[in-house]
């Protein structure tokens, strides 16, 4: 806080229950789904957690205490409202009491669709698009098997229709979890690929807060950073070492504090202008989403540089890169931002382009059209249209 501006006022209020560390799902899984009634619904990706033995030891701690088991498999990266539909119908016909979601975000998000869709007649899609409110969700329980989003600690969702080509975001406190099982281990057989993805994912999650207008809390810049700086040591480890526990376990914690509200609290309004962009590359072409993000941010930071936005630069170059502070403040901005580009497409060998995607410029015209369908993003910079299009342009 500079001066004698005012902090924004803030309620924080994050009641997940959180069981962090190896084999905590022994003696505690079933306890805490069994408070919520006897039927649940196990929702998972594909078969990678039948692979690792995790779906064993999960069967195995629900039937211990009596619990029916009804299962919803084949999530797909960017979930699809489809999928939520057909998963809401068993619970629905079965009257499930709660739901178990076993996977990274994308299972988490469906989750979270699925428990507000047992109480809704229509499609879930409505409950994206603002056409009904939530009032009512299944309570949710989370096994986070990749660290990258932070679902398994917040109450936003993220899902894709791909009917109509559009990726959207649902916020709602009655959302959150009630109980996240954060194990490291678990993500000893996440991939490298996944590893850099997800890593990604989670920078940005700090970074489109710590690059804010508005000027915050020093205390809470401080966390920001020591947060970057965590995920940026130990996503290094984690992709060379996978089963580096302590690398998994700062990965995973960074996750959760990243996205879960607490360093975002004194920066509102703010503006996720490179999530925003990423969305629609993956509504149109599917991709992951950590690679979109990796591609946009550096060109977005490139846009957004000049003297009254400096500063900030400066600050991540020197506390978070650690450049010399005697250089100009130019020369750490632009060196921070070749930090960052070497940190995602050397060190963690993401592709750095969207024409190696097959992503032409096609749709960068519509896919603005519907960021700035309100007029300018007040975000970090103002971004009018044309805007996007520029910095859409410079990712190919």
């Amino acid at each position: 806080m500079k001066g004698n501006k005012k902090v924004n006022s803030f309620i924080y209020d994050v009641p997940t229950k959180v069981y962090f560390g190896e084999n905590q799902l022994k003696g505690n899984l079933g306890q805490e789904i069994k408070k919520y009634g006897d039927k649940v619904l196990m929702v998972y990706g594909g078969g990678s957690i039948k692979k690792i033995g995790l779906y064993e030891k999960i069967i195995k701690e629900l039937q211990s205490v009596k619990i029916k088991v009804f299962e919803f498999s084949g999530i797909e990266p960017n979930p699809r409202h489809t999928a939520i539909n057909d998963a809401i119908k068993i619970c629905k016909e079965n009257n499930i009491d709660s739901i178990l979601a076993v996977g990274g975000g994308s299972v988490i998000d469906s989750c979270k669709l699925i428990a507000a869709g047992k109480y809704y007649d229509g499609d879930a899609w409505d409950f994206v698009i603002g056409k009904i409110k939530i009032e009512k969700v299944m309570p949710i329980v989370t096994i986070l098997t990749l660290a990258a989003t932070g679902s398994e600690m917040n109450g936003t969702a993220v899902i894709s229709n791909m009917n109509t080509n559009q990726k959207k975001s649902i916020k709602s406190p009655l959302l959150l979890p009630k109980v996240s099982f954060l194990d490291p281990s678990i993500t000893y057989t996440v991939d490298q690929y996944q590893t850099a993805c997800g890593s990604v994912d989670i920078l940005s999650h700090i970074m489109e807060t710590y690059f804010a207008r508005n000027t915050g809390l020093y205390m809470l810049d401080k966390v920001m950073e020591g947060l970057m700086k965590t995920v940026i040591k130990y996503a290094k480890i984690a992709y060379n070492e996978p089963q580096n526990y302590e690398a998994r376990a700062n990965l995973m914690w960074a996750s959760s504090w990243a996205i879960n509200g607490f360093v975002r609290n004194d920066k509102q309004p703010n503006i996720w202008i490179c999530h925003l962009l990423e969305h629609q590359l993956s509504a149109f072409y599917n991709i992951t989403h950590g690679l979109g993000l990796a591609i946009v941010t550096p060109h977005f930071l490139e846009y957004a540089l000049n003297e009254n936005t400096i500063e900030r630069y400066y600050q991540f170059g020197i506390n978070v890169w650690n450049i010399d502070s005697n250089l100009s403040k130019m020369e750490v901005a632009r060196k921070s931002i070749e930090h960052l580009k070497k940190f995602f497409f050397e060190e963690l060998n993401l592709t750095n382009n969207l024409t190696d995607l097959k992503i032409d410029s096609s749709r960068f015209e519509e896919m603005a059209n519907r960021i700035c369908a309100n007029g300018a993003i007040e975000g970090f910079i103002d971004l009018h249209k044309e805007d996007v299009i520029k910095i859409l342009k410079e990712c190919q």
